[in-house]
């Protein structure tokens, strides 16, 4: 009967725009919510059979459409820890942050409020967290498209301490090339190693040994994160056929740092060093770094036995020193040091979180040492708006979202943005208006149902 199918549709009318208007108060009380994707209720028409000169109403259907794929307006924060993806693409996150296992459910979100819980955990606001491929021990990271189980939480907490050894030292000094000679250069140039007239006996005992016509210090930092000096000593050569040769020591300070199998007292190296007419170095002809020169201080680990190694009651590893003198010049002016810059860092502990553009996660040590911890992982489908929505702004996989690939941020998925949060898509003014036009069909639908009531009634009457 016709009426029966009119009071249908109007029943279908009031079901479908129930569904509109709570999307749209879904959409409207997640204005705010980081990185929410709106989602829309969509009208079909519903035909149904007609018989030969009658019409009978079929109705109307919604289907809520997720728009998950719109991007969201990137935003800065204060946080660093605090990320946005630009472009396709998830964060992978858990439920639990230990104890993972494959029947564990892995969620998709774009949230990317996150922070670091008590455990040093990555954890955004739904209590999820955050997934990675921790760092391997050559600093790369074993990225792999399709197995979930390559990727942990990512902690910031569990590193302990940074040390960071010295490998490098450079020098930028200058040596006057008018000091006068030395009284005791003679005896110094015909000494043997075992007579105690060395530059290092001297820096060990200045009651014994040859002064020095100039020296340096320089700071070294063990693998434990211990502080040590070097110090290196010149004597001006009065060879007038090698005016510009100075005799050079390098040393420990104190010598009982170092062991170097007998000789002066923590003697590491000694040579000549040489200089161009024109005040540069002379590598080549600087036979304190040997033949052909390498200008490096190389110490074996404590109780190696071979010299020269660290102290045995130091207990620390060997250790290779480059020893930049490209800035070493014999000029006419007073010798003085300019500079002497050594890398390495002693022991420090985390104090801040940095990820980059790469999505490479790092901690940031009070000693200015930066350590990579893991990479966030960024997963793709090839529809998004085909996942299922679950509580925390996250989703799960499902069938109509495709197959999940693991991607690196920024190669074929989105980059991501540090210290920037995804706003949700939601537009407050389209909102309203949806709201207006739903509250109107919604009535229109209730008054279709009134009408075929008071035909009804009528039809009914007829019989009294």
């Amino acid at each position: 009967m016709s009426i029966n199918s009119a009071m249908l549709a109007g029943v279908s009318g009031l079901v479908a725009n129930s569904s509109a208007l709570a999307a749209i108060s879904d959409n409207i009380a997640n204005v705010n919510t980081v990185a929410y994707k709106r989602s829309q209720v969509n009208f079909g028409s519903v035909v149904t059979a007609q018989m030969a000169g009658r019409y009978s109403a079929g109705g109307v259907q919604g289907t809520t459409r997720q728009f998950v794929s719109q991007q969201g307006l990137v935003q800065a924060s204060t946080s660093p820890t605090d990320l946005a993806i630009s472009g396709e693409g998830f964060f992978i996150t858990t439920q639990k942050s230990t104890n993972l296992t494959n029947g564990d459910a892995r969620l998709f979100t774009r949230s990317g409020s996150f922070t670091v819980d008590a455990d040093g955990y990555l954890m955004n606001d739904a209590r999820l967290f955050l997934q990675g491929w921790p760092v391997q021990a050559n600093g790369s990271f074993d990225v792999n498209p399709s197995d979930l189980n390559k990727l942990a939480p990512i902690n910031v907490r569990g590193l302990g301490s940074a040390v960071s050894p010295t490998g490098k030292v450079t020098v930028s000094a200058n040596l006057n090339k008018e000091t006068p000679f030395s009284a005791d250069l003679a005896a110094y140039q015909g000494a043997p190693a075992s007579a105690g007239l060395s530059m290092a006996d001297y820096a060990d005992d200045p009651t014994t040994g040859t002064r020095p016509d100039f020296t340096l210090e320089m700071n070294v930092i063990d693998s434990t994160g211990g502080n040590h000096k070097f110090g290196m000593a010149f004597l001006r050569n009065d060879d007038p056929a090698a005016p510009n040769e100075w005799f050079a020591e390098i040393y420990a300070i104190p010598a009982s740092d170092v062991d170097n199998g007998g000789g002066p007292p923590g003697l590491l190296k000694s040579g000549m060093v040489a200089f161009n007419q024109d005040g540069t170095i002379d590598m080549a002809n600087s036979d304190i770094f040997g033949s052909p020169p390498v200008p490096r201080l190389s110490l074996n680990a404590s109780g190696s036995g071979a010299a020269p190694q660290w102290a045995d009651t130091l207990g620390i590893a060997a250790q290779d020193i480059d020893l930049d003198f490209s800035k070493l010049s014999n000029l006419a002016e007073v010798s003085t040091v300019r500079s002497v810059n050594s890398d390495g860092a002693g022991v420090g502990n985390v104090v801040g979180v940095q990820v980059d553009a790469d999505g490479v996660v790092s901690a940031i040590f009070d000693n200015s040492q930066v350590r990579k911890i893991a990479k966030i992982a960024v997963a793709t489908f090839p529809n998004a708006d085909g996942l299922l929505a679950v509580s925390g702004n996250a989703y799960r996989a499902a069938g109509p979202a495709g197959q999940l690939v693991i991607k690196e941020p920024g190669i074929g998925a989105g980059q991501i943005s540090p210290s920037s949060l995804e706003a949700s898509t939601v537009d407050l003014s389209a909102e309203f208006t949806g709201l207006i036009q739903t509250q109107k069909a919604y009535s229109a639908s209730s008054r279709i149902i009134t009408t075929a009531d008071q035909m009804l009634e009528e039809l009914i009457n007829i019989k009294r």
